[in-house]
């Protein structure tokens, strides 16, 4: 007659050898999966440890550039006397800088007339500077194009 233990001891005895081969499979098989996928091509190790290259910006694009528009000086209608100083400039490239140039003229008469329209009350207000940097691109954009500027900057703004 055979001894309850005598069963159980056989049976763990088998057990613990397929345990100890089954992640020695896992690294064999993951192994033989990454040298397929290196040998195909689909990734170098060598990527992986080589530093990255900083890809150089392309020599035709244009440099930017800006474009000094004369200061704006505007009197405040109130009783009392203030005046808005101003100075803007224009982002742009080097193509399109003559085009910018020549059209001055119109951009001042078109910021000159959008300024003039504002109400005194609106300067005291939060975040005037940003509402007029979008107007002040919205009319560029009527009188240059949608091509000719990257940005407004407004590099002065004062009430005085």
């Amino acid at each position: 007659m055979t001894d309850a233990t005598d069963v159980i001891t056989e049976e763990k005895s088998g057990g613990g050898v397929r345990r100890a081969l089954l992640p020695l499979g896992l690294v064999i098989v993951l192994t033989a999966a990454g040298f397929g996928s290196t040998y195909l091509g689909f990734w170098s190790p060598m990527d992986l440890l080589s530093a990255k290259k900083e890809e150089e910006p392309a020599a035709t694009e244009p440099k930017v550039e800006f474009v000094d528009i004369p200061q704006i000086v505007l009197t405040l209608p109130g009783p009392r006397s203030r005046v808005l100083v101003m100075t803007i400039k224009i982002e742009t490239n080097q193509i399109k800088r003559a085009e910018v140039e020549h059209l001055t003229p119109r951009l001042l008469d078109s910021f000159n007339s959008f300024l003039a329209d504002i109400d005194v009350a609106a300067f005291e207000k939060r975040g005037i500077l940003d509402i007029i940097r979008d107007e002040l691109a919205t009319r560029a954009v009527f009188v240059l194009g949608k091509d000719a500027f990257t940005d407004i900057l407004i590099t002065e703004f004062r009430i005085q």
